[in-house]
């Protein structure tokens, strides 16, 4: 098995997480800046979307790092993370679904502008009104998690957390006004014990 992407990605380690869960360590390959960009050719045959990560597994390769994560949860028979239920699965999936689309539209502008510097982000208009965004949507989640119990999907542990608390941690680290979130917060300190999360979520890197 192998894993191609760097580590401070944000998409890969969603997958590195999942793999310290499941006891798994792929090899990993560095692609996704200098020197090996995604734009190379090589890297194109394999996955033609120029983008990371990828899963090489046998025969299979697979990109979106969310299809990946339940890729290897149900490849190990792991139904804690992803359960056989056809509505708690419904329920992890909504929120892994959630985070790849409106929660990652919230958070664009402002973080390729206010941490990655990049110039097509620059106007302060647009970021502003991206972290306003940003903010409403984290105050949801935060509404979410005062009702759901100690975890997103109820009192155990998914990949719905897995790839919420990678994205709690970015928007905590991105330098900005952001309001006081209790839920959330509570939510970080109890998956503090996992060593997954303080490898790849609790590692300074938004």
């Amino acid at each position: 098995m192998k894993l191609l992407g760097q580590k401070n990605s944000i998409n890969v380690r969603k997958v590195l997480w999942t793999c310290a869960e499941l006891g798994l360590s792929p090899e990993r390959e560095d692609w996704g800046g200098a020197p090996r960009k995604t734009s190379d050719p090589g890297f194109l045959l394999v996955n033609p979307k120029g983008l990371v990560p990828v899963l090489v597994d046998d025969d299979i390769v697979l990109t979106e790092s969310n299809t990946i994560c339940r890729y290897l949860a149900m490849r190990e028979g792991r139904l804690d993370l992803l359960p056989d239920s056809t509505k708690q699965r419904a329920m992890v999936e909504s929120w892994m679904d959630w985070q790849a689309t409106d929660l990652n539209t919230a958070w664009r502008v402002a973080f390729m502008g206010l941490v990655r510097k990049h110039p097509d982000f620059g106007d302060p208009n647009s970021q502003s009104q991206s972290v306003e965004n940003w903010n409403a949507a984290m105050r949801f989640l935060d509404a979410h998690l005062h009702r759901s119990g100690d975890h997103v999907c109820g009192d155990s542990f998914t990949l719905a957390d897995i790839v919420l608390a990678l994205s709690a941690n970015r928007w905590r680290l991105t330098p900005m006004d952001r309001p006081i979130l209790d839920s959330v917060d509570a939510r970080m300190e109890r998956l503090a014990s996992r060593p997954g999360f303080r490898t790849h979520c609790q590692n300074g890197i938004p």
